[in-house]
């Protein structure tokens, strides 16, 4: 399994930007496909972006479209988030994951490494 951990959290006020960074270990991280995830207390693990091997496919939430870009450099084994008009509802603990099949992209469960989260605070 590839092990995963995040960086690029912190507090930032509303219409604020961050740039997560998802760093994997191994040299098989070109073949996973990866995604974002966040978690807000009290709350359920919500689909945030996902991102094919190749990067050739990105899928994102309703909720974040437009705003947030995911992406990958494969060189460099690291997978990015970048999250561009902030909202105070996008205050959570933000997860990379990865898996090494397709489908069930926005599903946490289809996804079997992950990273150990990066807080990421939005202020009003």
């Amino acid at each position: 399994q590839v092990q995963l951990v995040e960086s690029g959290g912190g507090l930032v006020p509303a219409g604020g930007s961050l740039r997560l960074s998802c760093a994997a270990s191994g040299r098989t991280f070109s073949t996973y496909y990866m995604g974002w995830f966040r978690q807000a207390p009290g709350k359920q693990r919500e689909f945030v972006a996902y991102i094919t091997w190749g990067g050739g496919i990105t899928l994102y939430a309703d909720s974040v479209k437009g705003r947030f870009t995911i992406s990958r450099d494969n060189a460099k084994n690291t997978m990015y988030l970048q999250m561009n008009s902030l909202k105070p509802e996008d205050t959570s603990v933000y997860y990379c994951a990865a898996k090494m099949f397709s489908g069930g992209y926005s599903d946490p469960g289809s996804f079997g490494s992950w990273g150990q989260g990066t807080q990421v605070t939005v202020s009003s």
